[in-house]
């Protein structure tokens, strides 16, 4: 557990918490324990958001003393609790990285000096941590991408961005969960819904999940692609201990 938080009030019901400004799975880990820490406390008339290294707490009650809950929340961030199993998943993401999808690989490939087989191969390696969901509902910022993929984002964004593209921006990767305009480099497109408002949960990973992508074909693609629309595709996923 970290000490370097620093409290803020945020608005009229608000609370803003942070720690030190850098991505690290350590930071995530301790903002979400502080999290749960909050839930089992209150236990209603509270909403928590969570960032990569901060958490904000709104407060139903517009009467509340923000001041003396700024104390309670150091008192229950300094208490000692046993810590629970991740309750982490794993989850199994399919891409189809072809020239179709992959607007911007081969531009990545001549920049890098690398074959584009190199760059499918170094993006499904990796067990990305999901640090938090957002600019788009369903947007998932996803921490760990290797460095030599790192690319910055485009000084001029494109105005159309296809649902499910997948795209690399600084040292992030990600996937856009509904059409809109972007300034990340896309190399594939996943054919699974990452936000579908008529279910219970919209998004199924949540902060603190693990992400591995893997490359399918065109036509594996397109029979996904049928499945999800019949509303019969299981996405592949693990209990995932980090």
């Amino acid at each position: 557990m970290t000490t370097n938080v620093n409290y803020k009030i945020f608005g009229d019901t608000s609370i803003l918490v942070e720690w030190q400004p850098v991505i690290t799975k350590d930071i995530l880990s301790d903002v979400l324990a502080f999290k749960s820490k909050i839930e089992a406390f209150y236990t209603s008339g509270i909403e928590i958001t969570t960032a990569y290294n901060s958490l904000l707490i709104v407060f139903d009650d517009f009467r509340i003393n923000l001041t003396n809950e700024i104390e309670n929340l150091k008192q229950i961030y300094s208490q000692k609790s046993k810590r629970k199993q991740s309750n982490s998943t794993l989850w199994k993401i399919p891409v189809c990285y072809e020239d179709e999808f992959g607007i911007d690989i081969k531009e990545i490939a001549a920049e890098k000096n690398i074959s584009v087989d190199q760059i499918i191969a170094l993006h499904t390696k990796t067990v990305y941590t999901v640090f938090f969901i957002g600019f788009l509902p369903g947007f998932l910022y996803l921490g760990g991408l290797p460095e030599e993929l790192a690319m910055p984002r485009k000084a001029a964004p494109r105005l159309k961005i296809k649902k499910g593209a997948v795209a690399i921006g600084g040292d992030q990767t990600g996937v856009y969960p509904v059409e809109s305009p972007g300034g990340w480099n896309i190399i594939g497109n996943s054919p699974l819904p990452f936000f579908d408002i008529t279910k219970d949960v919209p998004c199924f990973a949540k902060p603190g999940d693990a992400i591995q992508f893997y490359s399918v074909t065109k036509k594996k693609y397109d029979d996904i692609k049928t499945l999800v629309n019949a509303n019969v595709f299981q996405i592949e996923s693990e209990d995932y201990n980090g």
